[in-house]
C-alpha cells in the first residue's frame, strides 16, 4: 500500500509538492480551507501572470537578499528555463516581456491553474476543500469542516498554508501560533511588496487618491548612507503610496522605519530632463502664468504632480526662485511613517525560520512535517521571484518527502 501524504494547503507551493509526490508513487491528498484551489494564484494573474523572470541566475538569486544563500539550491534546480519547460509540457506556451519577467502566452493565471489541476487529479491527487486545519490530535492531523472535525492521519506532511497577506483568499496565518506552541522557530509576519503610510491632507486625498505618479524616479538613502534609486510607478492611495516602484524598496523601508521610526524619501518627479534643461524650460514660460500652468506647459507635469508641489507650497516651503522650484522637482521629499496593512500586502515576510528545518526542510520539532513556499522565512520583489521562490521551495520540500520516507 502506498504511503499517504497529506498537503495542506493548495496554492501553487501545495500543488507543486503534490505533482512530485504524486509522481513518486506515493498516495497524495491535498487540503485546502476555501471552496476552490489557487485563489492566490488567480488573483497574481489579474494583471498579467508573472511567473519567473531571465535574469541571469546569480542576479536572480541575488535578489532573495539576505535569504539567498539559503533558497540558491532549491531555484538552481528549479529556475526560470525549468519553469517554461513545466508550463509547456501543460500546453502552456510562454513568452518574456521586455522587462525580462516571463508570462504564460495569453498572460492569464486561469488556463494555466485549469490544466495543472486537471494534470494532478488525472495523476491521482484527491482535493478536499473547505477543510480547514486546526492543528494535530493524537498525532492525526485535525480539520475543522463546515459542521464537524476530521482527523486524518498521513504518513508525511507538508505544510504550504502560505503567508498572511489577502486572507480573504485563504492564507490568513493562522499556522503562526500553532507552531510557536509546538516549539518551531518562527520570525514575526510582516508586510513585504507592501505600501506605506504618508500624512496627505485632505485635498490630496480627495482629489488624488488612484492616481499613478509616473514617470518618476524614488530615492532612498538608508542609514549606512547607501542610496537605492530607481524609475518606475507609483500609485497615491488614501493613507500614502503603493506600486511596483515602492515595493522593490519594501523590505529596506520596513526594517529602517522599525528600528529607527518614520523616513524620507525623495521622487524626481521629472526624471527624463536635467536640471538645466528644466530650468530653461521654466524661464522659457510667461510670468504671466500661475505656477500650475507653468508646470504643465513647460514641463508638461500631470495634475497629480503639480497637486504635490502646491501641498509643499502650502505648508510653507516656498522656493525662492525657479532654481529652487527645480531642485523642489527633482528632489521631492515624502516621509513615510509606518507600513501599509499586512493583509493588503502582496507578500508576507517571516515565518518558518532556517534553523527550524534540515535540509529537505523538514521541521526539526516535528519529525514528518514539512514547510513550503511563502511559510518559510523568506522574502522577495515582485516580478516572478515570489513564484518562482514558492514553486522551488515546494520542489525541494517534495524531494525532501521522498528521501525521508525512503529511510523511515
Amino acid at each position: 500500500m502506498p504511503k499517504q501524504i497529506a498537503i495542506v494547503g493548495a496554492g501553487p507551493s501545495g500543488l507543486m509538492a503534490a505533482e512530485v509526490l504524486v509522481a513518486h508513487g506515493f498516495s497524495v491528498t491535498v487540503y485546502d480551507a476555501m471552496p476552490s484551489a489557487g485563489r492566490k494564484f488567480l488573483q497574481a494573474g489579474r494583471g498579467g501572470l508573472n511567473i519567473s523572470h531571465i535574469h541571469s541566475l546569480d542576479s536572480f538569486i541575488a535578489s532573495y537578499g539576505n535569504s539567498a544563500a539559503w533558497l540558491a539550491p532549491m531555484i538552481r534546480d528549479f529556475d526560470a528555463q525549468a519553469i517554461q519547460d513545466w508550463m509547456r509540457e501543460l500546453g502552456i506556451d510562454s513568452f518574456v516581456g521586455s522587462s525580462g519577467r516571463i508570462f504564460p502566452a495569453d498572460k492569464k493565471a486561469a488556463p494555466l491553474l485549469r490544466a495543472w489541476l486537471h494534470r494532478l487529479k488525472q495523476s491521482g491527487v484527491v482535493f478536499c476543500m473547505k477543510h480547514r486545519f486546526i492543528g494535530w490530535q493524537d498525532n492525526a492531523l485535525l480539520f475543522q469542516l463546515t459542521e464537524n472535525q476530521t482527523l486524518i492521519h498521513a504518513d508525511a506532511v507538508v505544510l504550504a498554508l502560505g503567508g498572511a497577506s489577502w486572507p480573504q483568499l485563504g492564507s490568513k496565518g493562522d499556522w503562526f501560533e500553532l507552531l510557536i506552541n509546538l516549539g518551531v522557530n518562527v520570525a514575526p509576519l510582516k508586510p513585504s511588496n507592501c505600501s506605506f503610510c504618508v500624512n496627505w491632507t485632505r485635498h490630496i486625498v480627495d482629489h488624488f487618491a488612484g492616481s499613478p505618479i509616473k514617470p518618476v524616479v524614488m530615492e532612498y538613502r538608508d542609514v549606512l548612507g547607501q542610496c537605492h534609486q530607481h524609475q518606475g510607478e507609483l500609485i497615491m492611495s488614501s493613507t500614502g503610496l503603493e506600486g511596483g516602484l515602492i515595493y522593490r524598496f519594501s523590505a529596506q523601508l520596513r526594517e529602517a522605519i522599525e528600528h529607527y521610526g518614520p523616513q524620507q524619501i525623495t521622487l524626481d518627479l521629472i526624471p527624463s530632463i536635467s536640471e538645466q534643461q528644466a530650468l530653461a524650460k521654466l524661464n522659457q514660460s510667461s510670468s504671466r502664468l500661475s505656477l500650475s500652468n507653468q508646470l504643465k506647459n513647460a514641463l508638461n507635469l500631470s495634475p497629480v504632480k503639480i497637486a504635490l508641489v502646491q501641498e509643499y507650497i502650502k505648508q510653507g516651503s516656498q522656493p525662492k526662485n525657479k532654481a529652487s522650484l527645480v531642485k523642489l522637482l527633482k528632489h521631492y521629499p515624502v516621509t513615510l511613517t509606518q507600513t501599509g496593512s499586512l493583509v493588503e500586502a502582496i507578500s508576507t515576510a517571516g515565518g518558518v525560520r532556517r534553523d527550524a528545518v534540515n535540509e529537505n526542510l523538514m521541521l526539526n520539532a516535528l519529525p514528518s512535517v514539512f514547510c513550503v513556499g511563502e511559510m518559510l522565512d523568506w522574502e522577495a520583489p515582485t516580478g516572478g521571484y515570489l513564484l518562482t521562490g514558492s514553486l522551488a521551495t515546494a520542489r525541494w520540500g517534495a524531494y525532501g518527502v521522498t528521501q525521508w520516507l525512503s529511510q523511515a
